[in-house]
């Protein structure tokens, strides 16, 4: 049985990093259930384990260094972020597999909303629209520690998207980012939240 938890406000990166560590423990341990939690940071930067030097411009937000596959993304209000902590081990350890149903899992819940989310070949997230339209709208990072993931998926909903501007998004300036509310969809936390649910319990339960 998976618990997903939904936390109000904004949580602090440093907290939850310390929230998930302790989860992902008792889920090796046996003592906790595997877990979805959702929530929302304040402004700021974090630096995946691919992250270069050059591709943070200007460190108007604290700056986070994380043991997450990947390079610099932003966290911030407006953006639903999904930590996913699963005994990844138990489900046959396929890391590939797993990336590969986060990523259709953000698909499919933006579909529930209207939103046409694709893969690229050679590039990480999730992204809207064709040529020079097109935008990140979601990023995927991920860890695995004793077998068990955590870290997750983080979807633009209605954030201040001029907050990137402050770094090179995941290392690729040739294209820009986006949020639901930009595109002119205002489904809303809500209603994402409830086809992330819904999407998650048919493709990773």
């Amino acid at each position: 049985m998976i618990e997903w938890i939904k936390t109000p406000g904004l949580v602090k990166y440093e907290e939850a990093v310390a929230e998930m560590e302790k989860r992902v423990a008792a889920i090796r341990a046996g003592t906790a259930p595997e877990a979805v939690w959702l929530l929302e940071h304040p402004p700021l930067y974090t630096a995946g384990t691919s992250a270069k030097a050059a591709d943070l411009l200007a460190p108007r937000f604290p700056v986070h260094q994380t043991g997450r596959g990947g390079q610099y993304t932003y966290h911030g209000p407006g953006q639903r972020i999904a930590y996913v902590m699963l005994n990844l081990a138990a489900r046959g350890g396929d890391i590939r597999r797993y990336v590969w149903q986060l990523e259709d899992w953000v698909i499919q819940s933006l579909a529930a909303l209207g939103i046409r989310g694709e893969r690229r070949e050679g590039r990480i997230g999730i992204w809207v629209g064709q040529g020079s339209s097109e935008n990140k709208i979601a990023a995927i990072g991920v860890r695995v520690r004793g077998g068990v993931t955590y870290h997750g998926v983080s979807i633009n909903v209605y954030p201040d998207l001029s907050h990137y501007a402050g770094i090179i998004p995941c290392g690729i300036n040739a294209f820009g980012v986006t949020s639901l509310a930009d595109m002119g969809n205002h489904a809303g936390m809500e209603k994402l939240d409830t086809a992330l649910q819904e999407n998650f319990n048919r493709i990773l339960q």
